[in-house]
């Protein structure tokens, strides 16, 4: 690894007060085309997924400016239409093994066949690209390309026996990562998952910096490792060393060598934005691979990031300062916050107006805001 000049330090609290402005979460209002996040896509995980997200950064989009499509470890992320061949090229695996790492144990059967991941894919993506011809759901577009990739009536290297649904269908991760090299898109709110083609997408030859997923990871969540956008990423350590950009600049973190884009340095060390949101739980924010940065004790990073039942974060300050919990009922809702510590009336008072933009956001009623 190679920066520009020396090394200088950074403490947690620099970290993540840098964060919070290359994210956006300091400002009142933006538009799609310069909102940040949308560089290396917005996860749509959960009832306050990607729109708050955006809402929060204070983007409201425009019919149509968006799109979501299955990139990043499989996971449903928004983009700008108007980016999507470049997003179709920056998102793909950068090798074979590569590829073969974000398939997990999809890998297996396909070697043991004799073929390269990436040509699965890409046999995968051109039968889907004449299954769905229009509008299609999961489990249909599923079963009809599952029967397609048979061997001799045998479920053959694409296809594995699903204990959870009595059934055999495609493994899951070959499935969502050839769906854009089909150049099907998801129907937004749609669930289970509608499918459909976008007209006349091709992957772009060339990727604007922007969406060089390396360089949006260095510029929204450093300074990082290789090692952490490779965790980000599902990719090989190797993969990203060989994408790493020139120019960054080297920053120690609690000792540890990390990297950012040297444009980016001199952001490192202002004071903390005077903000406060309530992250949803698959936040950019909280997407991080360097948890013990964003929550140094142990507990709370478990209790914030649950495998099953995630809460949302309270950023306070550039910190994280609990988290919380809707509960909807009919057309109101509750919020509960557990605090970390004691907060003052003003910080209180600051949640609750987020919850009632959370609200007003959901177009239901605050009824209550329980601080725990």
């Amino acid at each position: 690894m190679t920066g520009s000049g020396p090394p200088r330090t950074a403490s947690a609290r620099d970290v993540l007060a840098y964060r919070v402005r290359a994210q956006q979460l300091d400002r009142d209002a933006g538009t799609v085309d310069d909102t940040a996040v949308l560089d290396l896509g917005v996860q749509d995980t959960g009832p306050d997924g990607a729109p708050w997200a955006l809402a929060i950064r204070g983007v409201v989009p425009g019919p149509g400016e968006l799109v979501t499509v299955w990139t990043l470890r499989g996971a449903p992320h928004l983009y700008r239409r108007a980016d999507l061949p470049a997003v179709a090229a920056a998102t793909a695996p950068f090798s074979e093994a590569d590829a073969a790492k974000r398939v997990f144990d999809a890998a297996k059967p396909l070697r043991a066949a004799g073929i390269p991941v990436l040509t699965a894919l890409d046999t995968i993506a051109a039968t889907m690209r004449r299954i769905v011809t229009e509008p299609m759901v999961k489990g249909e577009m599923s079963r009809r390309l599952s029967d397609a990739l048979m061997t001799d009536g045998e479920p053959g290297p694409y296809n594995r026996f699903c204990v959870p649904c009595d059934a055999v269908h495609l493994w899951e991760q070959p499935f969502r990562l050839a769906a854009l090299r089909a150049g099907l898109e998801l129907q937004p709110g749609t669930s289970p998952p509608v499918l459909q083609p976008v007209p006349g997408l091709t992957p772009a030859a060339t990727v604007p910096d922007r969406l060089d997923v390396v360089r949006a990871y260095l510029h929204l969540l450093g300074p990082a490792t290789p090692q952490q956008v490779a965790g980000y990423l599902d990719a090989p350590v190797k993969d990203v060393q060989r994408h790493w950009p020139d120019d960054v600049a080297e920053v120690e973190v609690d000792g540890q060598r990390r990297w950012l884009l040297a444009a980016d340095a001199a952001l490192l060390g202002a004071a903390p934005p005077a903000v406060t949101r309530l992250l949803g739980p698959f936040d950019l924010f909280l997407q991080a691979r360097d948890r013990e940065t964003v929550v140094a004790d142990e507990t709370r990073r478990k209790e914030l990031w649950r495998t099953l039942g995630r809460p949302g974060a309270v950023l306070a300050g550039g910190e994280v300062a609990g988290v919380w919990r809707p509960r909807k009922s009919g057309r109101t809702l509750t919020v509960t916050v557990e605090e970390w510590a004691r907060s003052s009336p003003a910080l209180r008072a600051a949640v609750e107006e987020q919850a009632e933009r959370l609200a007003a956001f959901r177009d239901v009623r605050l009824a209550a805001v329980e601080f725990a």
